[in-house]
Formats: C-alpha cells, structure tokens, sequence
C-alpha cells in the first residue's frame, strides 16, 4: 500500500524513528489506519463463498465466515440487514456478499460488515449432503417403519463419540443425574476429520459384536458443517441403520441436520437431549413406585378393615350360643308344628276319601256288572248270527273236495271229481258230472 495513502490518512502517527527512519505506529492508530486504507481502496465489496460456522445472536446480528479453497473471511451481518434477508443461511450456502471491508479492532481481524446477501447456488458439501440424502432416502434407509422402538428401562447405555469431545461429559452427566443406576459404557472413536467415519465405524461394529448395551448413543459437539462432515459418510450411514439396537443420533445443535440422524432410529437436537430421550429420570420410576405403594397400602387397609368387621361380627356370634340355640329352637318349633298339621290335615283328607269310596264301591261294582252282563248278551248275539249253521238250515251246502278245500267256483271242478257236499243235518258224497258254468 501506497506510504503517502498511510501518511495521510493518519495524522496522529508518531513521528519517524531517529535510528532506523521508521514511523512507529501506536496498535490502534496502525488498525484505523488500515481500515482507512481498506475504505478508500476496496469498499463497497461484492464477495462470492460458502457459509461456513453461521450463528444468530440473541441481538439478530448474524456472524460467520465466508470461505472457498483458498481462504476465508471473518463476516458480521447486524440485525437490519438480517431482517431483509429472504432466505435462511446455513453453513455449506454459496452466497454472495456486498458490505464493507473494515478492521475489528478489538482483536485485529479483518471484517466483512455485510450489508446484504443473496443466494448463489448450493455450495459444495452442501450439494454433496443433498444428493447422498436424496440417493439414501429413495432406499427406504429414511422410512418410519424400519426404525426400533426405545427400550423404557434399558439395562445398559452405550456413547460412541470422542474422549475428549465436550459432548461425552455432557451426555455423562445427564446420565449420572437422571438414571446413575444404570451402567454407561464408551466406545471412543474420533468424531472429526479424516479417519473419523472409519473409526466411528470400528466403534458402531464393537458395539453390535459385544451387545452389551439395550441402546446407543451417536453424539458430538456442534459445529461448521464441514466439522460435522464424518457423519455424513455414506457407509457411517449403512452401518448405523444395520444397528441392532436402537440407535439416537445428537450431532450438533438443534438446527444442523447430518446423514445419521436421518438413518437413526430417534434424533436428539442436542448430546444431552440424547441422553434425556435414552431413559426415564430415576424420579419418575420412584415416584410411580410410591404410587403403586400407596394404592397397594391403601387396598391392603380396606381389606383388613373388612375382614375385622366381618370378624367382629364372627365373634359377637360365637360370644352368645344361648341366642343361636334359642333361635333355633324356635324354628324347629314352628316346623313342627306345620307338620303335625300337614299330617292331620292329610289324614283327614284321606279318610274322607276313603269313606267316599266304601259308600260308591256297591252301586259301582252293581252298575259295572251289569254294563259287562249286557255287553256279554250283544257280542253273542252277533256270533249266533255269523254262524254258519244258520245259512246251512236256510237250503244251502258247503262243498269241499276230497282234501277238505273249500270249493267256491264251477270252474274249478272237472267232471268225475268227487265232492262232498255239508248240509245242516249231514253230510253227501257227491261225483261231478259235467259243470256248467253261468
């Protein structure tokens, strides 16, 4: 940069060094300096990059930085122009930038205060988690269906993240507070840069092989999105659903998004939410211990209040057997007595009956003779009629032939057979002549 372009924009400077001939420059004299240089050469900007570590303060300012494959640029983006974006950023966005280069004086830094920003196209990694996302969910890896229920009570916890992640001691003590009776085990594994999907991997397969643990845990730390960028490899992903056990992914804060938490059986927004989702608070599970115990007391009392009264009651009985036995006797008394008149009443109805029948037997046996006299008379009379000696005395004959078989047609005699023939005073050998028939 041109020396008289410094000379003249700092008027405060020192005056040049006797011995070397240098000015000597105050630190903030030098920044505002640079920054004068900085307004006067190169502002207004237009700058083009990916979005990398985006954060929103509780103001609305904006700050992040802009990056591409040779450098990167500290950027802020204060609430009014914030709150004309259209868009929401996100780490991994090609964006372009118009706003002011200056020096943050604080700590020196060179500053892109942006003024706006507009899209201009998915940056790199982001249209690489695009394509992966959208290759993995038309596989089915995404679907509702195939994900695991949490166990409610698991027997042991499983944390497969770096040791000295922040996220570890996160998920540790939200375990150690809500459920400390329940063993965590780690499987370590690096969670960022280059042997870290192959390690988080290694961890993942140790943990299905040992099965020791009802459910797993995938967490770590938040972060730009190329920090978060293991767990969005493709064969991490695979293995993750091949997971034999439920599986929760907490990798981030709540708003970044990565391959495994789409192929997890629960995302956590949070390490620690993770932990919260994985088992009921210790408190719960005693307090509803308390409640069945008080419902159990409390049914138990009911139950022996009962059996005392019924008991009680047991007792004013078996305290006085003189009422039970005169109670008793009463009610044989009374049943006696019904009996004795049942029997008398009984007898007396029968011995009246009996009395009815010795007076009706004579006339009865009187009026049956002579209705059987009678009917006697008739049915001989009609045998005397069916005789056949009565139609004999009337002129005719009854012919048999030799055998004693009746004859009864012409036809069936021949001449010289000999009959005989039965009249009602006798008998007459007859010899058939010739027979005529009519």
């Amino acid at each position: 940069m041109p020396q008289g372009v410094l000379g003249m924009v700092d008027a405060s400077a020192d005056a040049p060094d006797r011995a070397s001939g240098l000015r000597v420059w105050p630190v903030g004299s030098l920044l505002r300096a640079i920054a004068d240089s900085l307004e006067a050469r190169f502002n207004p900007v237009a700058v083009r990059g990916e979005i990398s570590g985006f954060t929103r303060a509780a103001s609305g300012h904006c700050y992040f930085s802009l990056k591409d494959e040779q450098g990167q640029v500290r950027c802020a983006m204060f609430r009014r122009a914030a709150t004309l974006l259209d868009f929401a950023p996100r780490d991994g966005q090609l964006v372009e930038l118009r706003g002011r280069l200056g020096v943050y004086e604080p700590r020196g830094e060179l500053q892109l205060v942006v003024e706006s920003m507009q899209q201009a196209g998915q940056g790199n990694l982001y249209e690489q988690f695009l394509q992966l996302k959208s290759r993995l969910e038309a596989e089915g890896l995404f679907e509702p269906g195939r994900k695991k229920a949490l166990p409610r009570l698991p027997r042991a916890i499983g944390v497969v993240t770096s040791l000295g992640a922040a996220a570890l001691h996160d998920v540790v003590t939200a375990l150690q507070r809500r459920v400390p009776h329940i063993p965590v085990v780690i499987y370590p594994a690096s969670v960022q840069g280059a042997g870290a999907p192959e390690e988080l991997r290694q961890a993942l397969r140790l943990a299905y092989q040992r099965a020791e643990v009802d459910v797993l845990l995938l967490v770590r730390g938040g972060g730009a999105m190329q920090d978060l960028w293991a767990f969005n490899e493709e064969q991490l992903a695979r293995t993750v659903v091949a997971a034999p056990m439920p599986v929760i992914c907490g990798v981030g804060h709540e708003t970044d998004f990565t391959i495994a938490d789409f192929c997890a059986d629960l995302r956590a927004p949070t390490p620690t939410a993770a932990a919260e989702m994985c088992a009921e608070p210790r408190s719960l599970g005693l307090e509803t211990c308390e409640t069945a115990q008080r419902r159990l007391k409390n049914c138990v009392d009911r139950q022996l209040q009962s059996s005392a009264q019924r008991l009680d009651w047991a007792a004013s009985r078996v305290g006085q057997p003189s009422h039970l036995v005169t109670r008793h006797q009463g009610r044989l008394a009374v049943v006696a007595q019904h009996l004795r008149h049942a029997l008398l009443s009984r007898a007396q109805r029968e011995t009246s009956r009996l009395q009815t029948l010795s007076s009706d037997l004579p006339q009865a046996m009187s009026e049956a003779v002579q209705s059987r006299q009678q009917r006697l008379e008739r049915a001989q009379l009609r045998l005397e009629s069916l005789d056949p000696k009565l139609v004999l005395q009337r002129g005719y004959a009854w012919l048999a032939d030799q055998q004693g078989h009746a004859i009864g047609s012409a036809a069936a005699t021949h001449p010289g057979q000999a009959l005989r023939a039965t009249l009602a005073d006798g008998e007459v050998d007859l010899t058939v002549s010739a027979p005529r028939l009519i």
